[in-house]
């Protein structure tokens, strides 16, 4: 049985990128804890109000998935949407530390380097450089997941951009996935938008193909301590 933590920028990335894996952590035994760095509302143009309002509906829609997955706990930064360039990336690592050294888990994912989305990308880098190997940290496993709508925008050079060498066969997980989707309702979009129920849908049967699989989620492996 392992710790499992997901790092995340917002509320609906960790379904979009690791749900179904998730899930099937959970399945197996492992613990799964939710980590998000950003409260994914505060950047659209509304009244602070209503944004008050959305952060806290976004938080409820977390915990409402991370219970179809499992989940064990979520924590929430609360940091700015798409302004996390604007914070001190040194600040942002010591919370995420904060909640490692709570959770001490043996395997984490979070967003690759490659995302079209600024707080994506920091997040990345501010996870890389709270697990960094140091004796006695708990962290064996980093993997990079894959975000519809930011991973495949980013429109990097070949040797720059998003090439998966591992892959988790989701396939008796995909539907219960779906379901946790459901749960961010506001931020699903219509088809062709790639984060549509449809989209999700073309993705994993793509990584399936890629994989041998009927459904899969796709990684970039960061680190693996044996």
């Amino acid at each position: 049985m392992s710790n499992v933590l997901v790092i995340s920028a917002h509320p609906d990335d960790e379904i979009l990128g690791c749900g179904g894996t998730l899930i099937k952590h959970s399945a197996n035994g492992d613990k799964v804890y939710q980590l998000f760095v950003s409260d994914g509302e505060s950047s659209r143009d509304i009244k602070k109000s209503q944004v008050k309002k959305l952060i806290n509906k976004r938080k409820q829609c977390a915990k409402k998935s991370g219970a179809i997955i499992g989940a064990i706990e979520t924590y929430f930064l609360d940091y700015p949407d798409n302004k996390l360039d604007e914070v001190p990336l040194l600040l942002i690592i010591k919370s995420i530390e904060k909640i490692i050294k709570k959770v001490s888990p043996e395997i984490i994912y979070t967003h690759c380097a490659q995302d079209l989305n600024i707080d994506h990308q920091i997040v990345h880098r501010a996870v890389i450089t709270a697990c960094r190997p140091l004796p006695g940290k708990s962290i064996k496993e980093i993997y990079c997941y894959e975000v519809l709508s930011s991973t495949e925008w980013g429109l990097s050079e070949s040797q720059n951009s998003f090439n998966p060498n591992f892959f988790v066969d989701i396939s008796k997980y995909f539907k219960q996935k779906l379901e946790a989707l459901k749960m961010y309702k506001d931020e699903l979009k219509p088809f062709p938008h790639p984060r549509s129920l449809e989209g999700i849908r073309v993705l994993g049967n793509y990584r399936g193909m890629n994989s041998g699989f009927k459904y899969a989620e796709a990684f970039s492996v960061k680190r693996i301590l044996k």
